[in-house]
């Protein structure tokens, strides 16, 4: 990947917990690859399925296929994380510059999503989210 990674909303945020899980080593290969580029050249935000959608194994066409609702459920969760983020889709942005949004936004964020995502248990792993989850001392 020689370009600048395309990331949804809800990618803008979660991809700052990931601990190196994911459904398989090539979705998870790909999440590695994909923060070594953001990391270095930013994200570019996408409105639809993007770079880290591209190894999913529910992505179908340019949908997701976890559930019935699952792709509604995931655009108004994109909607929402470009709202807490004050950005929209097709603007550039770099890494750490989201990272310190996150900081302002994680308490919204956290009570909307985070408490009922499937991948709360791995974030839980990252020091950064249990920073802002339980404090300081949890590091």
């Amino acid at each position: 990947m020689s370009y600048i990674p395309k990331l949804r909303g809800h990618h803008l945020i979660c991809l700052h917990f990931f601990s190196g899980k994911g459904y398989n080593l090539e979705f998870v290969k790909n999440l590695k690859d994909i923060l070594e580029k953001t990391t270095e050249m930013g994200a570019e935000i996408s409105s639809e399925a993007d770079d880290v959608c591209s190894k999913c194994p529910y992505l179908k066409g340019e949908r997701c296929s976890s559930s019935g609702q699952s792709n509604d459920e995931i655009m108004e969760m994109d909607k929402f994380a470009l709202k807490l983020l004050k950005e929209a889709a097709g603007n550039k942005i770099k890494w750490h510059v989201i990272k310190q949004r996150i900081t302002d936004i994680f308490p919204l964020w956290l009570e909307r999503y985070c408490k009922k995502c499937r991948w709360e248990n791995a974030c839980k792993e990252d020091p950064f989210y249990r920073n802002f989850r339980y404090g300081k001392d949890s590091v």
